[in-house]
């Protein structure tokens, strides 16, 4: 076997990205420089990822806190309405909230509980078992949920997030009352105006409050949508996908890049003639074991990528081969059938028993995946990650 190495993944640092740098330049210099320096060979079907937040900054897509305002007092005339189904975040929901606030007169805020979307957790279910609290029915006023369980703060940030979305409300001089409630309906209790700030749920929340009657119902997605005043905007998202970039903004999801993936691909097939895929990601699709939140805030993983990173992967189960097809065969003769096995297969092989265990989801979410926890959300300055061997199969040499 001459090939000893699977699939890489490699952090490429690269300079400080500000609106207006020539991003494709910098991320192919980039890559090329850490190929020399390592040293490590390109080669085809190796994948580029790049951060949705430097595509964004380069763009100079922000919106701030007064262009959410005007928004969102625009498209609800003011007035009392229900925000529903935000998630516990200081850095994703925190800012859009103010926004939200500093444009309307009161807001109902509608908690999911015992935990938000993505899985940060208000309370556990062993708690709403010991209190006889049903949370696929029972609605809570504030008062009931402190009477029935106290101040609790987020395990990891130390946060009690009600106390901290209450307060940051009513500092933009909004009133607001707190409900908790799983049921989308529930809201109309309150409001015939609704803010749905669910992200992969969303189009649900709104098709069922559409059915029940309401006013006026939008998602985070219907939320700068359009230029404020020569803001940034997103027309797809919107709202969905921001991050808390100052105290008064917001950078939104990056938009129109289909150009710039597909501008890098051929900059680096001219300069190492390599036919590389190439890839925006932003959060990745797994789940902390502990706290058991979901790394999956931004309304998809990939927003833009090249054409051979669409569809999922089409693999045989090893495991199963050896254990089942080969099981009386071992050493050289085991691994040569196992290798013909895997180059003998044709067209999809879904349903097949040998694929079954093998991942169901789409490439850019397992890649993006993969990106997502090589680069981290800190300091460690690699917003570019390139992934090798992804592509090759044990029967590759």
């Amino acid at each position: 076997m001459s090939r000893y190495v699977g699939t890489t993944s490699r952090g490429i640092r690269l300079p400080i990205i500000k609106q207006g740098d020539d991003l494709a330049g910098i991320v192919v210099e980039s890559v090329l420089a850490a190929s020399k320096h390592e040293p490590f060979a390109l080669n085809d079907r190796d994948v580029i990822a790049i951060t949705e937040s430097i595509v964004a900054r380069s763009q100079g897509n922000y919106a701030t806190v007064d262009d959410i305002a005007k928004d969102v007092h625009d498209k609800f005339n003011g007035g009392t309405v229900g925000i529903i189904f935000p998630i516990l975040s200081r850095n994703r929901f925190s800012i859009l909230l103010k926004g939200m606030a500093r444009g309307l007169d009161k807001i109902v805020l509608m908690l999911s509980y015992p935990s938000d979307e993505v899985g940060n957790a208000l309370l556990t279910y062993d708690e709403l078992d010991e209190k006889g609290v049903n949370p696929y029915s029972d609605v809570l006023s504030l008062a009931k949920y402190r009477e029935l369980f106290g101040h609790k703060v987020h395990e990891f940030t130390g946060v009690d997030y009600i106390d901290y979305y209450v307060e940051l409300i009513k500092g933009e001089n909004c009133d607001v009352e707190v409900v908790f409630a799983n049921q989308a309906k529930a809201i109309l209790d309150y409001t015939d105006k609704v803010l749905a700030c669910d992200i992969h749920t969303r189009n649900r929340t709104k098709r069922i409050l559409k059915e029940k009657g309401v006013k006026i119902v939008l998602g985070l997605d219907d939320i700068m949508n359009h230029s404020i005043n020569g803001s940034g905007y997103n027309e797809k998202y919107g709202l969905l996908g921001s991050n808390k970039s100052t105290e008064e903004k917001v950078k939104l999801f990056p938009r129109d890049a289909q150009g710039l993936v597909e501008d890098i691909q051929a900059r680096m097939l001219e300069k190492t003639g390599k036919h590389l895929e190439v890839m925006v990601y932003g959060d990745g699709a797994f789940k902390d074991p502990q706290g058991k939140i979901w790394e999956l805030a931004d309304p998809v993983v990939s927003p833009f990528h090249t054409a051979g990173l669409k569809g999922t992967p089409n693999e045989l189960k090893l495991k199963y081969l050896a254990d089942n097809d080969f099981k009386d065969l071992k050493g050289e003769e085991l691994k040569e059938a196992i290798k013909e096995k895997i180059k003998e297969k044709e067209g999809s092989l879904v349903g097949q028993m040998a694929s079954q265990g093998t991942t169901p989801r789409q490439l850019t979410d397992l890649i993006g995946s993969l990106c997502d926890l090589t680069s981290g959300s800190g300091d460690k300055g690699t917003p570019v990650v390139l992934v090798q061997g992804y592509f090759v199969n044990y029967s590759e040499e």
